[in-house]
């Protein structure tokens, strides 16, 4: 019995009879714990209780929940089936929402919530709760095409919502304010929400209209809308961005140190327009390297508190969606005079590192400069150079041949360096997206990630990394990415599921190391298993966050971490770079260090909220126009793997990342159950299995595009592979799902959200405790390392 999660299980217990007084003895039985050893646990842990405020004591010496702690605040994860979940404690189960108690909360509503039933302790069934209060609506507004029917109850018309997690509800439009006419595309704001009167309803008053139905790209668009995304400048911030001069003056050159006489060359995809970032190698002649990273100085444009760097802080980061970029900065300053562009003389700061053979960073400086990129280089002509040795790129840039291949040891050593500590390495496929002049999706590709992404990731993050140390060490309050430690617990399950793949972790998971990761993924290479122990691994992890506080980065194995070269594009990094100025005029001291001390922990937690918002963009983005790409493709079959396996199907991912579900009542050809341990799907007479990794042959049957679901049938289930997986029973409990009889049609369209009808929080990533597919691990996999995609270059 340990003495933590004894203390939450009595906590359960108050909060589920939070009138109800107690006995020592009465939490022994109830708890089922007896004995003189569990007596004394049980009085230690109500005297925790009390001096936290969690229980009282009453006048006859008995225990009950103190009034002060009966309320809990948390985050409201609906279901389309009327129930839901709270999220109230990162540690701890969701509370189950019985659909008579959510108080009609939409999915994100910050709400109060009391518990009504505690947890079992000996099962994974988490506490049950009920809605008291909704104090902050997570929708404020929603967007999407107006239209009129004789269904409008006396309204001037309705908002045809396409949301997901609002697609149950109507969205009656009052003839006040702006009255939009049929076709087009609205943003209405949100006036009366669900009621005892109107329940699957809500009512708003039109406020601006983006476009028409029929408009190129208004998919999109409706997409940015709905994240409140704000897809255009104030005009007085573009006249601000207008005011700044488009060359470098000689004034803005006074006490910068010059570099023009050195090789810097950008290295980005063939498209891209804000160039924040150039490197220089070259080897010493002591053997070690020297590393130039030089960063646009972002910060000397985007002046504190101007109109610009308020914008830029409201935005937090650029958005790429497909076929657009919408930009933290205007255009002027994003791809002018902040970008690197060849030839022209452009402000940096610049950190400048010399790395030893081991590739220790053994020396650096951190300094404003001023510089002129010699080339702007693409990756695939750096891959050309590198890898293909093609002989006329090699020509097109002889001179600048021999810096690339010495860049390219480096890489090496770098990439050595942070496996050796412990990095963990996910190996990630990413998907581009290709629409045609109407914004159609006509293809996707794969993206191949050569030595000329990787290396410059190596440089990006040896430049985070040294940045973060110097100021950390320096004591000078300061902006970090950090990824913390996973959860003990957490960790304790993902090695009980390994034990099923006959690997067994050595190691302690409350005191867990990244090296210890590294070799699990190390024992799995190659193997069908390793798959699924990717995911569930990936689900074991933390986000990665912004913080004022140094806490290392768990996937990089970095005792120290910052976002430092992407300033266009990252508020953090702009911020950092403001901090090093800073600092750099005013000296490291206690009168300096009080001017940002205090702002520092809200820029990070914005900047994070941002970071998310962002993703679930881009996301909500690539899922919607693969289902579009899939819809011309209806009736064809593919070779896939199964990605996810959960009680009501299985997820299939195609070679080119496009997702979708096979429903278990597609499963005709035997009943099959879930085996949770093995995450399989198992027939009771066939005993074909069906798990993570396995490949399959499957045919597109159905395609929503405004829901982004696509759904496949296996095109010859006698070629399953059998097991004897299935646990010996007498009898069989039909709640592990089946075929026609026990299939839920509907659930695939809630968990390809995130998350089935038993959720259960995975670090924010909208897993499940059934072992479901996790909607994020993707995006997840960017951010437990360097940070999210942006405009799809490697982590920088």
């Amino acid at each position: 019995m340990e003495d933590n999660n004894l203390k939450q299980q009595i906590t359960d217990l108050l909060r589920a009879n939070p009138t109800k007084k107690f006995r020592v003895e009465d939490v022994s039985d109830a708890l089922g714990y007896h004995g003189s050893a569990a007596f004394k646990l049980i009085v230690q842990e109500f005297a925790r209780l009390e001096r936290e405020q969690i229980a009282a004591v009453t006048s006859e010496g008995e225990f009950q929940l103190n009034e002060k702690a009966r309320t809990l605040n948390g985050v409201f994860h609906a279901n389309d089936k009327g129930f839901g979940f709270v999220a109230y404690d990162d540690e701890l189960p969701d509370a189950y929402i019985a659909p008579d108690n959510t108080m009609l909360a939409l999915n994100g509503d910050e709400v109060d919530m009391e518990i009504v039933r505690a947890a079992d302790p000996h099962s994974d069934r988490g506490p049950e709760g009920k809605v008291t209060g909704i104090d902050v609506h997570n929708y404020t507004h929603v967007v999407g095409a107006f239209m009129q029917t004789d269904d409008d109850m006396g309204y001037y018309g309705q908002v045809r919502l396409t949301d997901k997690k609002l697609s149950r509800y109507k969205f009656y439009v009052v003839d006040t304010g702006l009255k939009p006419t049929p076709g087009e595309v609205v943003t209405a704001e949100i006036t009366e929400y669900p009621n005892s009167d109107h329940p699957l309803a809500m009512v708003g008053i039109a406020k601006k209209v983006i476009g028409s139905v029929d408009d190129p790209g208004i998919d999109i668009l409706q997409i940015v809308y709905a994240h409140d995304i704000p897809a255009e400048f104030p005009e007085d911030v573009l006249q601000e961005a207008d005011a700044i001069p488009d060359h470098v003056t000689e004034a803005e050159m006074a006490g910068r140190e010059d570099l023009t006489d050195q090789d810097l060359v950008t290295i980005d995809g063939e498209s891209s327009k804000d160039l924040d970032d150039a490197v220089t190698v070259w080897k010493m002649d002591n053997g070690n390297y020297h590393l130039g990273v030089h960063i646009a100085d972002v910060s000397h444009y985007v002046k504190e508190g101007s109109l610009l760097d308020q914008e830029a802080y409201k935005r937090g980061t650029s958005v790429y969606l497909t076929d657009r970029v919408i930009p933290m900065l205007p255009r002027r300053l994003s791809n002018g005079i902040c970008s690197l562009n060849e030839g022209v003389l452009r402000l940096c700061m610049s950190c400048e590192m010399e790395i030893d053979p081991e590739g220790n960073v053994v020396n650096h400086r951190i300094h404003p400069s001023v510089m002129k990129s010699t080339a702007r280089m693409t990756y695939t002509d750096v891959n050309k150079i590198l890898e293909s040795h093609d002989d006329a790129t090699r020509e097109r840039y002889a001179r600048l041949v021999p810096m690339f291949e010495t860049m390219g040891e480096l890489h090496k050593i770098l990439y050595k360096q942070r496996k050796r500590r412990g990095a963990i390495d996910f190996d990630d496929h990413e998907a581009e997206i290709i629409v045609d002049e109407t914004g159609h999706a006509i293809d996707i590709k794969l993206r191949i990630r050569g030595l000329a992404e990787k290396m410059i990731e190596s440089f990006m993050l040896a430049a985070n990394e040294t940045v973060a140390e110097h100021y950390n060490k320096a004591k000078a309050p300061f902006i970090y990415r950090v990824h913390e430690t996973p959860d003990g617990e957490r960790v304790k399950s993902f090695f009980e599921f390994l034990t099923a793949f006959g690997i067994n972790v050595k190691g302690d998971p409350d005191h867990l190391r990244p090296k210890m990761l590294q070799n699990v993924l190390k024992s799995v290479a190659g193997k069908p298993e390793e798959a699924v122990v990717s995911v569930m691994m990936l689900r074991s992890l933390k986000q990665a966050r912004y913080t004022d506080q140094s806490l290392g980065h768990f996937g990089l194995a970095a005792k120290y971490y910052t976002h430092f070269t992407s300033p266009i594009r990252r508020y953090p990094d702009t911020m950092v770079h403001r901090l090093i100025h800073f600092y750099e005029e005013n000296g490291i001291n206690a009168k300096s260090k009080e001017r940002y001390a205090d702002l520092l922990e809200e820029i990070g937690t914005h900047s994070s909220e941002m970071e998310r918002r962002a993703v679930d963009a881009e996301r909500d983005t690539d899922s919607m126009k693969k289902a579009e790409y899939m819809a011309d493709h209806l009736g064809e079959e593919f070779d896939a793997t199964v990605s996810s396996v959960m009680k009501f199907g299985m997820f299939i991912e195609l070679p080119n990342t496009v997702e979708g579900l096979i429903h278990i009542s597609r499963l005709t050809d035997d009943y099959y159950e879930y085996v949770e341990k093995y995450l399989a799907l198992v027939g009771r007479k066939t005993h074909r299995t069906y798990r993570i990794g396995q490949a399959v042959r499957v045919k597109v049957v159905n395609v929503d595009k405004e829901q982004s679901q696509i759904d496949f049938a296996l095109v010859d289930p006698s070629a399953a592979p059998t097991s004897d997986l299935l646990p010996k029973r007498e009898h069989h409990s039909n709640n592990y799902g089946g075929n026609h009889r026990n299939g839920r049609p509907n659930d695939h369209h809630r968990s390809q959200n995130g998350g089935n009808g038993n959720r259960n929080r995975n670090n924010n990533q909208g897993g499940n405790r059934n072992g479901g597919r996790n909607n994020n691990v993707r995006h997840t996999r960017n951010q437990t390392q360097s940070g999210n995609r942006q405009n799809h270059k490697p982590n920088r």
